[in-house]
């Protein structure tokens, strides 16, 4: 696999992120129906995609991830 084919964009996110909201899970065709609304991403590499996100979620809301330190200048 290229490493073309295996970043996403923002916009590749934010489609794949509505995509997960708007299709029904419940039906066997989602994993489908997210990666042909990404577009360019196999099925594969949606339930990839989405394994990280879940995994990124976890760690926010175990408090493994800093808050930045955001000073005002």
């Amino acid at each position: 696999m290229s490493s073309k084919s295996s970043s996403w964009t923002a916009w590749q996110n934010k489609v794949f992120e509505d995509a997960l909201v708007n299709y029904d899970r419940n039906k066997p065709e989602w994993w489908q129906n997210v990666a042909k609304a990404v577009g360019g991403k196999s099925v594969e590499e949606v339930k990839r995609h989405y394994q990280k996100l879940v995994e990124d979620i976890n760690h926010i809301e175990n408090e493994k991830v800093p808050v930045p330190n955001y000073n005002k200048h």
